[in-house]
């Protein structure tokens, strides 16, 4: 069982990618997603980034609060758009 806490730096850390503050940051500004696409559909996840993703949305799991928090962080552009500002 995996103990990491459920912060955006452990996700990263799971998810295989640079967690510095200063990579997470551009990790975010890089890869903003049009409203229509769902986090886990997004083209630059490889299949085991996907998997992991999906399984912890789908079991509500301990990581589900900072896989949400990364999904409006990477749809903030869009919202933005869609409400004018």
């Amino acid at each position: 069982m995996d103990r990491a806490s459920p912060r955006m730096s452990n996700l990263f850390l799971q998810l295989g990618l640079d967690a510095s503050d200063a990579a997470i940051a551009g990790f975010i500004r890089a890869h903003q997603l049009p409203a229509g696409v769902d986090l886990a559909d997004a083209p630059f996840w490889n299949d085991a980034q996907r998997q992991f993703l999906c399984e912890q949305i789908k079991a509500d799991a301990v990581w589900t609060t900072v896989v949400d928090q990364l999904n409006e962080s990477l749809h903030e552009d869009a919202v933005k758009a869609r409400s004018g500002l």
